[in-house]
């Protein structure tokens, strides 16, 4: 009985976490480059009932008897599928078509400078002419920070980043891919990270002047999912009560008989 019991909690807590991942997908369906998330479910049995390095049996892993112990979220994981491209028409947008992410410069309370990658590709032009997000981070080129003379009439970006500024060459926009998407740590909304072990790539993407790169999070199967999810939870709680008046019978009921 009381297996049971934690079995259905571990379900309960394991939807209320994939709940969770679903709902800020939904929140962010309308942000500029957003990556949505998703989960894998991993049953405790093969996640945890494993004997490591076992002297007594070759240092093979070896599961621990056979007893199901529920279920728990197994990894959260981002998917980088391209989103669709909407044109705004405005001289700083730029959408990444293809694999990689923009760079852009932040730098903290204390000075320490960081870059971070994105695929938000929606900048202005500051008073200074630098290019920056709406963080005020600064877009980064080939050649460092991208500053645009302040008298400038007419932006263009070709496809390959290349900026002109009244037809005169300023910088290219630089781009970076990685090997492995796994070794990135996604910060914020739209903000990635390079952890220890990513290698870095030269992008092949191109790049859409006056176009901004949507979510790729599709409101109809997330709403789909969320159904699912709830229905599921409502599974477990059912399973909670019943177990719970049998206890109730049990300790009420027979204990008098």
């Amino acid at each position: 009985m009381v297996k049971g019991l934690f079995t259905s909690w571990t379900g309960m807590a394991n939807e209320q976490k994939r709940l969770d991942v679903v709902t800020n997908n939904l929140a962010n369906a309308a942000t500029v480059g957003y990556k949505k998330d998703g989960v894998t479910n991993q049953s405790f049995r093969n996640l945890l009932s494993y004997k490591i390095k076992d002297v007594s049996d070759n240092y093979t892993d070896k599961q621990i008897g056979k007893m199901s112990l529920g279920v728990k979220i197994g990894e959260v994981y981002t998917n980088y599928d391209q989103g669709s491209l909407r044109n705004t028409g405005n001289t700083f947008d730029f959408a990444i078509q293809g694999k990689g992410f923009f760079n852009v410069s932040s730098i903290d309370k204390n000075g320490n400078e960081t870059v971070k990658y994105t695929r938000d590709g929606s900048f202005t032009m500051d008073q200074g002419g630098k290019v920056v997000d709406v963080n005020g981070n600064a877009l980064m080129g080939e050649g460092g920070e991208i500053t645009i003379p302040n008298d400038t009439a007419n932006v263009k970006v070709d496809e390959s980043g290349s900026i002109y500024a009244d037809g005169v060459f300023v910088d290219k926009i630089k781009l970076t891919d990685f090997t492995d998407y796994s070794y990135l740590k996604k910060q914020g909304d739209s903000f990635y990270l390079a952890q220890d072990g990513a290698t870095q790539l030269d992008s092949t993407a191109t790049i859409q002047q006056g176009y901004t790169e949507q979510s790729n999070v599709n409101v109809v199967a997330e709403m789909a999912n969320m159904i699912a999810i709830t229905r599921a939870y409502e599974a477990n709680q059912k399973v909670i009560q019943t177990i719970d008046g049998t206890l109730d019978l049990a300790v009420n009921s027979v204990g008098k008989v």
